[in-house]
């Protein structure tokens, strides 16, 4: 037996992606010792009960098989009243309508059923960090759009980058890493801007539970461009608003001809999502989330106190990020000031895995509050220029 090591030929589209800056960040985080995560999107609260109850009676009652392609039936009609009770009938009428495996499973699937090889999709810039890493994967080219400095998805942004090869739009709102979102008449000028020039807006709405009061519209509802416009295809999940990420549970719906497609990519990609925990869904909708929403509010407001006067953040209106500008007078890049922010044993994350611009650090706030003073002191006293040692004293 030949002992040499053996080569394989790579396909060239997966070895033009590096990993994720978020899991790299996470990786070395873990190498410190009871260091103050602020790194990850993952919300601090436990799965619901109710959630939970489903979720094992499911498991218990052998629906451990495969579940048609679009979700199960009691699962999809949950989502189907949700959506006619939220979006509006208007929208819900004609809407295709499918459970996805996340939001990240039905953004991809998506981009598959839209996007070919040498087409474009516009994203916001900062972006989600997966988002031009999905473009890539079917050979299509993520044109960002600078959202700088209120970094709101609007018309007059996205106009001047429409060519002949755009496809689709998409919009992350409440977004990550900023936590931003536009206003209705915003969105609906977004929606309408699309419609007229062909393309797709793709609606990313993964934080639609965690909107702050300050981000709702005149109705007290989030804001969304489907409200006004029943082309947009909107994606939506379970994972953050019910602490269940590793779930993999989501939703989309949208244009009927583009679902078809999806459902069709889904049959050869994930099959279905997971038949037993889908049955957590309809108890889903009737979990009050108002509690945990106060609580990220009362969380965001403590660091726009923290930062006050010593660094540029945009108020999040939703989600729990924070996206914050490194001082110029410090003359360091995000990844620069990330690695000073681990020598006093706080993670956050570097902007430049979100931007093409590297100059501020995204923090996620989804922490114990006590946890979350800690680092937002420390952040504080180096943003101020205080060595990172007297920091951790």
């Amino acid at each position: 037996m030949d002992p040499s090591p053996r080569s394989f030929h790579l396909s060239a589209r997966t070895q033009a992606l590096d990993f994720s800056g978020i899991r790299k960040a996470f990786e070395r985080g873990a190498q410190l010792k009871d260091p103050i995560n602020l790194s990850i999107g993952q919300p601090d609260f436990p799965v619901p009960a109710a959630l939970k109850e489903a979720a094992v009676s499911g498991i218990a009652s052998d629906r451990n098989g495969y579940s048609l392609t679009q979700g199960d039936g009691a699962a999809l009609l949950a989502v189907q009243e949700h959506v006619a009770g939220d979006l509006g009938s208007a929208f819900a009428k004609d809407a295709g309508i499918m459970l996805t495996s996340g939001t990240s499973g039905g953004l991809v699937l998506a981009m598959m059923a839209l996007l070919d090889p040498g087409d474009e999709i516009i994203i916001p810039d900062p972006w989600f960090v997966a988002y031009p890493a999905m473009a890539r994967v079917c050979e299509a080219k993520a044109v960002p759009c600078p959202l700088d400095p209120d970094y709101r998805m609007t018309a007059e942004k996205v106009a001047p980058l429409i060519t002949p090869r755009t496809r689709a739009v998409l919009l992350n709102a409440p977004a990550n890493p900023t936590g931003v979102l536009p206003t209705q008449e915003e969105m609906d000028a977004l929606a309408k801007l699309c419609r007229e020039r062909g393309v797709v807006l793709i609606s990313d709405e993964i934080y639609d539970a965690f909107v702050f009061p300050d981000g709702l519209d005149a109705q007290g509802r989030m804001p969304s461009p489907a409200r006004s416009d029943p082309s947009v295809l909107v994606i939506r999940g379970f994972g953050k608003s019910y602490g269940c990420t590793g779930w993999r549970l989501g939703y989309a719906a949208g244009p009927a001809p583009i679902i078809d497609q999806m459902r069709k990519l889904q049959q050869f990609v994930y099959v279905c999502p997971p038949t037993p925990l889908q049955m957590a869904i309809p108890a889903a909708f009737e979990v009050d989330l108002s509690p945990v929403v106060a609580s990220y509010v009362r969380r965001r407001d403590m660091v726009m106190d923290a930062f006050d006067g010593v660094a540029e953040v945009p108020r999040p209106e939703g989600a729990f990020y924070a996206w914050v500008r490194v001082p110029e007078e410090l003359g360091l890049t995000g990844t620069a000031f990330t690695e000073l922010a681990m020598q006093a044993n706080v993670i956050v994350i570097p902007g430049g895995v979100f931007s093409a611009a590297d100059t501020h650090i995204r923090l996620s706030y989804a922490t114990s509050e006590a946890k979350l003073a800690q680092g937002l002191g420390r952040l504080r006293a180096l943003f101020r220029g205080i060595d990172p040692e007297k920091v951790r004293e």
